[in-house]
């Protein structure tokens, strides 16, 4: 094993999710949730008064964090930090545009399936 990959902890990698308040109950029932000794969650909340800078700021931290593997995040909510999401460029974590209830999927949109046709050819 390579040096650099040591990415797992005795307890496991985490979930992280940015996406309004229905999606995160789906997510904190099915057991995704995680609150650490420093009172950091895993989860954003995003409704209409949530600030780009606040969605921003959680993303940032969730990427910098090592025990998060995946950050799954609603596309309405991504469309908000679509630069940052670009400039994501570490495996992990892997970033996920997931759907919400209010907002279908759009795959025009989502930023890893076009770094998948790019990468393919497929443009």
């Amino acid at each position: 094993m390579a040096k650099n990959a040591n990415i797992t902890s005795q307890d496991g990698m985490l979930l992280a999710v940015l996406a309004d308040e229905d999606t995160i109950t789906g997510f904190l029932l099915a057991g995704v949730g995680n609150v650490d000794l420093r009172k950091k969650k895993n989860y954003l909340v995003v409704d209409a008064k949530t600030s780009v800078r606040a969605i921003e700021q959680a993303f940032k931290e969730f990427s910098a964090r090592e025990d998060i593997a995946v950050i799954l995040i609603s596309q309405q909510v991504a469309s908000q930090i679509r630069h940052i999401i670009a400039a994501h460029n570490k495996p992990i974590p892997a970033v996920l545009e997931i759907p919400s209830k209010d907002c279908p999927y759009d795959p025009s949109q989502d930023s890893l399936l076009r770094r998948v046709k790019h990468i393919a050819g497929f443009n």
